[in-house]
């Protein structure tokens, strides 16, 4: 990526007004070559396609100045979710880094238009898509008025969403180690709602990542799970900038913690 990985994370922000141009070939012909490389750690296979609105009858009511969208479908298996909303996102951070706005839509999209033309097959789910262009100058007013009522520019305390040696004892930024940076933009990343359901664990060379449930499943799934990718995308990319050697594996540690509280996975430094 262009620029470090943190600048972009901290840069980026959900696009949902464009300036009407259309996409330029060298533009697209990236994008389309990124997504060819675009691998997630928990090898769940997630398919991509930009589809034009005029062409398949797609619209958001939310969206302004752009006619084309990229969209993702996944197989129902594990782990799904959490890989859609990490390869999801690292599309976005890479279309921000070459200057293209982005935003996850859900519950704003012609959602029967959009799956018929991603061919959704029972066994799969399209949790989201996202328009694709040149952010517009100014923001239109309907898209200020949405960001200021979800509160989107505003973020959970560090010590809220991070702990250490178990549930009962907050993390600090100080005391967060090689996992300071990654932490924090965990912390900065985008969620549904703005719930921010991440929470995570630090023991060791380990981190004991969790979902914090605040919404309910429906028939896209756990689209909290997808936030959780997300957040996990957003870690794996600072640690590899940083030059950490990780992986994920699961290794649930047991931690006591309340029934909304459900470990996801774990991130061990290699020695």
């Amino acid at each position: 990526m262009e620029n470090s990985v943190k600048d972009i994370i901290r840069r980026r922000k959900s696009v949902r007004t464009f300036n009407g141009a259309a996409l330029r070939k060298e533009d697209r012909q990236k994008l389309e070559q990124y997504l060819e490389t675009l691998v997630n750690p928990f090898d769940v296979p997630v398919e991509f396609r930009f589809l034009d609105t005029k062409e398949y009858g797609l619209s958001s009511p939310v969206i302004v100045g752009t006619d084309l969208y990229i969209a993702a479908k996944v197989s129902r298996v594990p782990q799904s979710e959490i890989a859609y909303g990490y390869c999801f996102e690292k599309f976005c951070l890479y279309a921000e880094a070459i200057g293209i706005g982005t935003v996850m839509l859900a519950a704003t999209i012609s959602r029967k238009a959009f799956e018929k033309a991603m061919e959704v097959r029972n066994a799969e789910v399209m949790p989201v898509a996202s328009p694709v262009g040149y952010p517009a100058d100014k923001r239109s007013v309907r898209e200020t008025l949405m960001r200021k009522g979800l509160k989107a520019d505003e973020r959970l305390p560090f010590e809220e969403l991070f702990f250490e040696g178990a549930f009962t004892e907050s993390l600090t930024p100080e005391h967060a180690g090689l996992f300071r940076d990654a932490l924090e933009m965990v912390r900065l990343a985008p969620s549904a709602g703005n719930k921010q359901p991440w929470r995570a664990v630090v023991c060791g060379n380990k981190v004991h990542f969790y979902e914090k449930k605040s919404m309910s499943e429906n028939a896209l799934g756990d689209i909290q799970k997808v936030d959780v990718g997300i957040a996990l995308a957003h870690f794996d990319l600072v640690l590899e900038e940083n030059g950490t050697d990780g992986r994920f594996m699961s290794e649930d540690p047991g931690f006591e913690a309340d029934d909304l509280m459900e470990y996801i996975v774990t991130y061990e430094v290699k020695h």
